[in-house]
């Protein structure tokens, strides 16, 4: 079985990357063979288009209800003959597979599309392709094509597997707004010299940040559906109150706790001196290092840096007693300076096992005690946490879950979501929009902005409206802001009109897109009653647009000899 070629064609339009890979297999053999077709993609991308052509003849995936594919999958195949087609593999990607039976020299042509917004942190917009073809390929290549309208400030590629002889077959041009990155090597390149096989094996990312020009962010128009970045840089940065809230139950002796005291460590030396901090620290019983919250002083950092050194494990886990602590010494806390973002970041590796141990009773009297006062951060060290407990609790409570994985670079993981967490520079940020002018609108309240992120509001114009005004208001450390800008949607639509290799419904995608990530992750933390129609309303979108999500599948269709249909879908974190 030869892959004679593979290509992937990456287009990202002002952040919404979509991506076409097609490989095209031979049987060189005189008997049928198997050919596989394997793709890893970012868990944050929603599959949008599979085919699969053999001799000319073509079978589409075809996108359907969950629970209908899984009737129509059922009939077609005994129980147990098929594997789940799309498992997760390492912290950012899942893997689709299929495999079809080819008869002695014959071809097929496997293509797969996927689609996702790119998530701007700390600074920079990250695309990353998986590269493992395993074998030598006669025709290989890779395009990125980049249209950013706001303009491209930097662009930098990295690589995993690149050697001095790869290098030379990757080119980068790129003007004011665009970028075209081609990566085309000759067999002789991928070649191994030692081995003789592939060295094509690993990440090609592909990281870049736009210029910012406007203050009130940037308002981007094709076919009536608008998207609105906004991003401010260069502003003072709100003092923040935080509760450190870490598991110390026997589960994380050794290398965890080590890990976890390294971050601490480096954490502390980040806090700036208007910031307020504490810990708490729990097993089966809780303690706290102080009994109220300390501004971060040198002195102060150094005696917590002296607590953090001597932290041990043993014993239970009673999250429940901690967060309840943690909410307590915020609510307490007199001297704190008016204008600051308060946060519980909670770091824990296992199940509640001491004090209250039943997750949903938790997760009420947690968001009852928070009352929408601070943000909840919650960060589930290994694969023991229950990561659904978890990640309900931070999204009731304004923040955000993560796993951290048990690999040699924790601390990092660990100082990584910190930096994302500590430089909050506006709060109270609504986005507002002429109330009968616009449809579907996505999320437009933030509690806060963080440093290097981006907030992304996207929705529908109305026929009538020639102009569409947008009004930001925020509270920074200083004052309340009031930012305003009138986008002319006629000009504005103009921009993309003549670029030829955009898709031209993406903004219509953009919106669809984001509204169902917003709507599952809305349904998480959503009561029972609410769940349904949240749900039904991401089915609807996923299925109007042909994306694979946790509520819809790809069924696989084969020729008719072959065992009839395989599923694809969508593996969930919390699984």
């Amino acid at each position: 079985i030869e892959i004679y070629s593979l290509h992937v064609d990456c287009r990202v339009t002002s952040r919404f990357a979509h991506t076409v890979i097609t490989s095209k297999i031979a049987n060189r053999a005189n008997e049928s063979r198997e050919a596989t077709f394997e793709v890893e993609l970012p868990k944050t991308a929603f599959i949008s288009n599979f085919s699969m052509s053999i001799d000319g003849k073509v079978y589409p995936g075809i996108i359907k209800e969950k629970a209908s594919a899984q009737q129509q999958f059922d009939t077609a195949v005994s129980q147990g003959q098929s594997a789940g087609l799309v498992k997760i593999t390492g912290r950012k990607m899942e893997q689709f597979q299929v495999s079809v039976s080819v008869a002695a020299g014959s071809k097929v042509t496997f293509e797969l599309t996927y689609e996702e917004l790119l998530k701007r942190q700390l600074g920079k917009y990250e695309l990353l392709l998986k590269v493992r073809p395993q074998q030598l390929v006669q025709h290989f290549q890779m395009d990125v094509h980049i249209f950013e309208p706001q303009g491209i400030r930097f662009l930098e590629t990295d690589s995993t597997f690149l050697t001095n002889e790869l290098t030379e077959a990757l080119t980068k041009v790129q003007n004011e707004t665009k970028a075209h990155i081609l990566f085309k090597p000759t067999i002789d390149q991928q070649k191994n010299p030692d081995a003789g096989e592939t060295l094509l094996n690993g990440d090609f990312i592909v990281r870049y940040d736009v210029e910012r020009h406007e203050t009130a962010g940037d308002i981007q128009i094709v076919n009536g559906y608008f998207v609105h970045y906004f991003a401010p840089h260069e502003m003072p940065v709100l003092p923040k109150n935080v509760v450190f809230v870490i598991d110390r139950s026997g589960s994380m002796a050794g290398r965890k706790i080590e890990q976890t005291r390294d971050a601490l460590l480096k954490i502390l030396q980040d806090l700036r001196a208007e910031d307020h901090f504490s810990f708490i620290t729990f097993n089966s019983k809780v303690s706290e290092w102080r009994s109220s919250l300390l501004e971060a002083s040198s002195e102060n950092v150094a005696s917590a840096a002296a607590f953090v050194q001597t932290l041990s494990a043993n014993g239970g886990t009673d999250i429940h007693g901690a967060l309840l602590r943690a909410v307590a010494t915020l609510h307490r806390a007199e001297v704190l300076p008016t204008r600051s973002v308060s946060m519980i970041i909670l770091l824990t590796d296992g199940q509640p096992t001491s004090g209250e141990t039943k997750v949903e009773v938790i997760q009420e009297n947690i968001q009852k005690a928070i009352g929408g006062k601070f943000a909840l951060f919650c960060l589930g060290f290994g694969f023991d946490v229950s990561y659904k407990f978890l990640e309900k609790m931070a999204l009731s409570n304004g923040g955000l879950a993560r796993r951290i994985y048990e690999n040699a670079d924790a601390a990092l993981q660990l100082q990584g979501f910190y930096q994302e967490v500590a430089t909050p520079i506006l709060m109270q940020i609504e986005m507002q929009y002429p109330e009968n002018g616009i449809e579907g609108l996505t999320k437009n309240n933030f509690k806060m902005f963080f440093e290097g992120s981006e907030i992304v509001v996207s929705g529908k114009i109305s026929n009538e409206l020639d102009l569409l005004p947008v009004e930001i208001k925020a509270q920074s450390h200083t004052s309340d802001l009031t930012l305003k800008e009138e986008a002319n949607i006629k000009e504005k639509e103009q921009v993309f009109q003549n670029q030829s290799y955009i898709f031209g419904n993406f903004i219509e995608r953009l919106w669809a897109y984001l509204t169902i990530q917003q709507l599952l992750e809305k349904s998480i933390s959503a009561p029972i009653t609410q769940q349904k129609a949240l749900e039904a309303q991401a089915l609807e979108l996923s299925l109007r647009f042909g994306f694979v999500t946790p509520l819809t599948s790809l069924l696989v269709t084969k020729p008719t000899e072959q065992p009839q249909a395989e599923l694809a879908n969508k593996p969930s974190e919390a699984g």
